[in-house]
This record gives C-alpha cells, structure tokens and sequence, in this order.
C-alpha cells in the first residue's frame, strides 16, 4: 500500500496514539468519562460558534467591500440583531451549564466507600495509608529517576523508562469497588492528580479533601503533584496501580503481614550501631533523600548539606530535637515525631551522624528520642 492510499492498519494505533496527546484522555471512571463527554461537547459548540462568527465576518469584508461600492448605511442600532446576539449566547451558555452542574454534582457526590486511602503530600512526596487495613507507606521518585535528573549525572533522562512519573512503591486500589482518597498535606499545598481518575483534588495542610471513584479496569495509571509546591515539585509523581478485588486483597493481607513482621523483628533486634545504620539508611532514602539527596551534599540555596553540616557533627540533643520537632525557622524542615517511632527515628539520626564521611560515631538510641519527644 502507498503512503497515498492512507496509513496502513498496523499505523492507525499509532496515528490515534498521536492524536490523543492533543486531547485529554477518556479515561477508566465514570467521572473521568463524564469530563471527558462534556470536554468534547463544550469543545465542538466553540467549534461551531467560531465557524459562525468568523463566517459572517468573513462574508461581510467580502460582500461589503469597498472596490464593490458599497455604502455605509444610516441607521446607528437595529433592535433585533441586539436582541438575537444577545439571547443566542446567552441560550448557548444556559445550555451548557446545566449538564456541567450534573457532572459538577456527579464528582462532589459521595457514597460508601469500600476502600478508604489517607493521601498526604509532603515535600516531596506522598505518604499512602490505608486505615481499616493498617498499612501505611511512603511513594517516592524512583531512583534512577532521581540520579538522571541531577546536574552532571552520567545517566541520560531517554535511557529512563517512565522519567519522572515512576515511583517506587504506587498506590494499590482495586477496580469494581468505591474508593475514597481523604487528600491532605504535611506543609504546603499539593495537588494530587491523575488524568484518567477524572479530576484533581489539592491537598491543603490542616484540611480534608475528599475524592470518591470507581475503576473500571486493571492497569498502571500515571499522574502527578498539579500544584506548584517548590523546588521538587517535579519530582514527586503518582501511580495507580489498579487490580482486581481479589488481587488486592492478597496484595493487602501480604502487605500486612510484611509490615508486621518488619516491625516485630526490629523490635526484636539489640540495638547495635550496624542495626541503627541499616534501617537508618533505609528510612533516609525513603524520606529525607527527595531533600537533602541520597549522597547528603543537599540542594544549594534550598536544602542545606548533611555532609559536614554543623547541627549533624555537634550535640546529639540538638540534632535529635531538630529532627523530632522540626525546625521553627523553616517550615519545610517538619517535625517528623508523629510520623516515626523511637526506633526509626534513632536509626536515622544515627545514619545521619555517621554517612558521607561524617564519623561522628554516635549511637543515637530509642530512649534518647523518647526523651526529646
């Protein structure tokens, strides 16, 4: 077949794949889908409003000219074209109007929810927590993401797969079922959106917002912070990973078994510097990376260095308190008391004390954070 004769059928997905970047998507929910339907009629009404006005325009200039003699007419008003371009818009308006309100009611209506998911941003990133399951995580930026991104990186941002939409860990909901994100923030005002669920919610500190759909079908759907939050704010991207009832609930019972036993065995441990160390790291780069980096040398003119800073190499008291109550001078540095037990919180002041060439050799213990709390 010649190019001529059209794209041949294997091109057509392609083609349609193309377009569709031009456009919002129709998403998996009824909401989604009922945006998108309005979106589309509001769209071909402009359309066709244009192609209106700009005819009339056009066959005026062209019947009207002056090389055909025409002459202006004497009247200044004419009180039917007043009264027929005034009521038309206004009919146009009024009927788009009211299915918006359907569908502006349709996304504010709320029902019961068979699954229940605290959304809370933070800069930057989102903390999932599932409170009649009693599981509870944090989803940051992958990592190679966060290594492609960073200025003299040997890794390019095209060998990245997903660059700057994939996470590590992604929200888990399942399909058939009423979901519902009660969407808050830690410090400033986020925005968590994710085109094919329909709509965005902003996520505004010391308030509750709510979000309420059904996902019609399995699959990997990516979104992101919509709200400007400061410098990551790239950086803290969403993913929806939607499967089936019964997928999630072995996904959900396997999930709290984990963090169980995570919990139970490091109660368990003696408190050494190599166990301090270990988890310290790990809840470092799963919380304080996304600021002061996973190499501790920080964000110059935003996030100050740990790598030699002089809070991490002085007193354990004040570095603790720091940590535990956050900072009163910069509210991004919040209080992380509430968010972590004893036992994290220790690992991670000690890793802190002792990564990136910092050697303090301070053993910060679970009673010590106890104390300052």
């Amino acid at each position: 077949m010649s190019e001529s004769d059209g794209p041949s059928p294997a091109a057509a997905p392609a083609l349609a794949d193309g377009l569709l970047h031009w456009n919002l998507p129709r998403g998996v929910t009824s909401t989604s889908q009922q945006v998108y339907a309005m979106h589309m009629m509001v769209t071909w009404v402009s359309a066709l409003v244009a192609i209106v006005v700009f005819a009339a325009v056009l066959w005026t200039v062209v019947r009207y000219r002056r090389s055909r003699g025409a002459v202006p007419a004497g009247f200044s008003g004419h009180l039917g074209l007043e009264v027929i371009w005034t009521l038309v818009p206004a009919l146009v308006l009024i009927g788009m109007a009211i299915p918006t309100t359907r569908v502006l009611l349709d996304i504010n209506r709320s029902g019961s929810a068979a699954v229940t998911v605290r959304v809370t941003g933070s800069q930057w990133k989102w903390h999932y927590a599932y409170p009649d399951l009693g599981i509870g995580f944090y989803s940051n930026l992958k990592d190679d993401s966060r290594e492609a991104s960073r200025k003299g990186s040997n890794r390019s941002p095209q060998t990245v797969p997903h660059y700057l939409s994939d996470v590590d860990r992604p929200l888990v909901l399942p399909t058939g079922l009423d979901v519902r994100l009660q969407i808050a923030s830690d410090d400033v005002i986020h925005s968590w959106w994710v085109p094919e669920l329909g709509f965005k919610r902003d996520a505004i500190p010391g308030f509750i917002n709510l979000m309420d759909f059904v996902i019609d079908s399995p699959g990997i759907y990516r979104g992101q912070c919509a709200e400007l939050c400061g410098v990551g704010h790239a950086y803290m991207p969403i993913v929806v990973q939607a499967v089936a009832p019964d997928a999630f609930k072995t996904w959900a019972l396997a999930e709290q078994q984990r963090q169980a036993a995570l919990r139970s065995e490091s109660a368990a441990r003696p408190w050494t510097m190599a166990e301090a160390l270990t988890q310290g790291q790990a809840t470092y780069e799963a919380i304080c990376a996304a600021c002061h980096q996973k190499d501790g040398q920080g964000l110059p003119g935003a996030f100050p260095a740990l790598k030699g800073s002089k809070v991490v190499a002085g007193p354990i008291a004040e570095h603790i308190r720091l940590v535990v109550h956050g900072s009163p001078k910069n509210p991004v540095m919040r209080a992380f008391g509430k968010e972590m037990d004893d036992r994290q919180l220790a690992g991670l002041i000690t890793y802190e004390r002792n990564a990136w060439g910092n050697n303090t050799g301070d053993l910060a213990t679970p009673e010590q954070v106890e104390a300052a709390r």
